[in-house]
């Protein structure tokens, strides 16, 4: 058996931390309640999509452990910022709905609307590993456009919530990987 490098171990680390925070929320309703609390600060909804780039550029570079971490952190910045004071009653009805969503009961539809979120990550990283500029940024708003419409189609009014952070986020992330893969090229 092939000896993993450090890379691959550090890859190995996150990716099963990810997996053990994901199972932790799935199973423990104290912590999911507490990761929702501070998820409804709405700087988590601003800096999500911007995980996008490190993992756009680590698959460009084929870096697993990068790839790794990336997801980890994008994954944990939902818990990063302090339970606001204040929240709007839109954000609060759209977060709710994403709880009972997520809390409700599981059907074939409702898993695999769920798998299209790792298949957008193997798409992305696939494009990049690949060094597919076009099909990158393609893929990332499908992504963006998806979230926006599933919001809005099934949480209606309250899923509007996610319009402007979503949109940013896409501007911002096609943008710089837009530059960043260009200027990746010309090196």
């Amino acid at each position: 058996m092939k000896k993993l490098n450090t890379n691959q171990l550090v890859a190995l680390l996150f990716f099963t931390l990810t997996i053990l925070l994901v199972i932790v929320a799935i199973t423990n309703r104290f912590f999911f309640n507490w990761v929702f609390d501070r998820h409804h600060n709405q700087w988590s909804w601003y800096i999500r999509p911007l995980f996008l780039i490190p993992f756009c550029f680590f698959a460009y570079k084929r870096n697993w452990a990068g790839i790794a971490i990336t997801i980890c952190l994008l994954f944990t910045s939902m818990f990063w910022f302090p339970k606001p004071e204040e929240v709007s009653d839109s954000v609060k009805e759209f977060l709710q709905f994403e709880k009972e969503y997520l809390q409700g009961e599981w059907n074939i539809q409702k898993i695999w609307i769920t798998l299209t979120i790792p298949i957008s990550f193997i798409a992305i990283g696939l494009s990049f590993w690949k060094r597919s500029l076009l099909m990158g940024i393609g893929v990332v708003i499908l992504i963006a456009t998806g979230k926006i419409v599933w919001s809005i189609q099934n949480a209606g009014e309250s899923g509007k919530s996610i319009l402007i952070p979503a949109s940013i986020g896409l501007l911002l992330c096609c943008g710089l990987i837009y530059f960043g893969f260009k200027r990746s090229e010309k090196k």
